[in-house]
């Protein structure tokens, strides 16, 4: 399986946290059994367990980012298609 990362311009794709990565992985290798517990449901996955869930891709994106877990957020069972969230202000570095 591909990352979502690698689709990414080279210089936005370094940033991306290994942990996120792994996050992604974990994510997919466990994916069937989310389908049945969460369809259409935006989960925040991290550390081999969902960290966050609801309906609204911000709320979700919030809780998890409260986490420091580097966390990969999703729709289960919409993975690949696009999705429209509001700017969200990230720290600088």
């Amino acid at each position: 399986m591909q990352s979502i990362a690698d689709g990414l311009p080279s210089e936005v794709a370094h940033r991306i946290h290994p942990d996120w990565r792994k996050n992604e992985t974990d994510y997919w290798a466990a994916r069937d059994q989310f389908l049945v517990q969460y369809p259409n449901q935006w989960i925040a996955f991290a550390n081999g367990k969902i960290i966050a869930s609801g309906d609204s891709p911000v709320d979700v994106f919030h809780q998890a980012r409260q986490s420091g877990k580097h966390p990969f957020v999703t729709c289960v069972g919409h993975e690949h298609e696009p999705c429209r969230m509001r700017r969200v202000a990230f720290p600088t570095e």
